[in-house]
């Protein structure tokens, strides 16, 4: 017999006979489980994805590839150490910067907030700060002015915009012959940003450097410097290196490990969700179990007078896995392009779900986005359709091991 029989005759168990629609009717519920499991991970890892890359972009936005931090009282000669990190060929750029703590006061309302001096002109090459202000300009910060740029969660809670005052009060007291007293700075609102990302809309304020210095009284000295690099992952160890070249005496700090907790939890949700969406695929592939178990009852007719044209049990049994291999990739296919077609439009599906049930599924206060991006890697793409295959390839071997045991005479004794 020629090899091509298996496969005609594989193709052929596909398609229902006039008599009999009810093995075809499960094989296509099959397919379509395997294809509404392929799909689902695919929108799933594409969303964990998208999620983790806004998050990193939103981040880095208004934090700095890494960061030097003089121990006690900051970096006193800064510009000499600004000079010798710039001379670094793996950094673009640096920027002084003097942070603390403070509550910001308008009226009644009162909100704490992380207060940064910075250089506007310096500011421009390590973070996109310019690029997320919606009101204002960056250039209103400037030494002697007192103006203040505020994240617009901030400003919405202080009920202000630009051009009104807030109070700055600072932990660092003043005597006075009523006692010590917190310092307070009037601050006129320059500019709001949004950043996207909840954590910086609602805590972080801008004023220039000199001011914080002045508020601060820092002196000439500076809390550290924010240094952008060309690889931002290489931020760990690059960040050590020029610290330990540098002579020591820096704190180092690296985007990754300011907001590990974001990026770890994201990591582990990916694996628990692709393990526990698998067991989609699984229920699937136990489908195809069933679905050819049902066939080679059906058939045992047909194996029986197969076997004795001379089809060997190896061939009747290739006959089956080619059966149920065509649904696995079928099936598989199908959940691809079901899944690349949901994933490249899930963002504006979930905005018109939204708008009909009247509510907002991503809290930005919780989620830290008020939208749900996603993205596609080809490397989860081959590696959930190739799971996927292979599940439904291992679930064709029992069925067609059956099929190849069955004894000729036993089945045409019943025709």
């Amino acid at each position: 017999m020629s090899s091509r029989w298996r496969w005609l005759v594989g193709t052929r168990y596909l398609r229902a006979r006039t008599h009999n629609r009810f093995v075809s009717f499960i094989s296509a519920i099959s397919i379509l489980g395997v294809a509404v499991g392929v799909a689902v991970l695919i929108v799933v890892l594409s969303v964990m994805n998208g999620f983790e890359s806004e998050l990193r972009t939103r981040i880095l936005s208004l934090a700095a590839h890494a960061s030097l931090e003089g121990f006690g009282d900051g970096i006193a000669d800064w510009r000499a150490v600004a000079a010798e990190v710039e001379a670094v060929p793996e950094v673009t750029a640096s920027a002084p910067y003097v942070q603390g703590e403070g509550m910001l006061l308008q009226g009644e309302a009162v909100s704490g907030a992380l207060v940064r001096g910075i250089l506007p002109e310096q500011e421009r090459r390590v973070s996109g700060l310019e690029s997320l202000l919606v009101a204002g300009s960056l250039d209103a910060l400037s030494a002697g002015r007192w103006n203040i740029l505020l994240g617009s969660a901030l400003a919405r809670e202080l009920g202000v915009g630009v051009g009104d005052q807030v109070v700055l009060a600072i932990s660092q007291g003043m005597v006075t012959p009523a006692g010590v007293v917190p310092r307070l700075r009037r601050f006129t609102v320059g500019g709001v940003f949004e950043a996207g990302m909840y954590d910086f809309d609602r805590s972080l304020a801008f004023v220039h450097l000199d001011d914080a210095a002045r508020l601060w009284r820092t002196g000439d000295k500076v809390t550290g410097l924010r240094v952008t690099l060309e690889d931002m992952f290489r931020a760990p160890e690059l960040s050590r290196e020029i610290a330990v070249a540098l002579g020591g005496g820096f704190y180092v700090n690296d985007w990754t490990r300011q907001h590990v907790n974001f990026f770890r939890s994201i990591q582990l949700s990916k694996q628990m969700m692709f393990t526990i969406l698998l067991l989609v695929v699984a229920v699937a592939a136990f489908n195809i179990v069933s679905t050819l178990v049902m066939v080679v009852k059906d058939k045992q007719g047909d194996i029986a007078i197969l076997r004795t044209l001379g089809a060997s049990p190896g061939g009747i049994m290739t006959v089956f896995i080619i059966q149920g291999t065509l649904i696995g990739a079928v099936g598989t296919l199908a959940g691809l392009g079901l899944g690349m077609l949901l994933a490249l439009n899930v963002e504006q599906l979930v905005h018109v779900l939204e708008a009909l049930v009247g509510t907002t599924f991503l809290a930005p206060d919780v989620y830290f986005m008020s939208d749900l991006p996603a993205e596609l890697r080809v490397g989860d793409l081959w590696r959930i359709c190739g799971t996927a295959f292979v599940l439904t390839v291992l679930s064709t071997i029992y069925p067609a091991w059956r099929a190849a045991r069955s004894q000729p005479a036993e089945a045409l004794r019943h025709e």
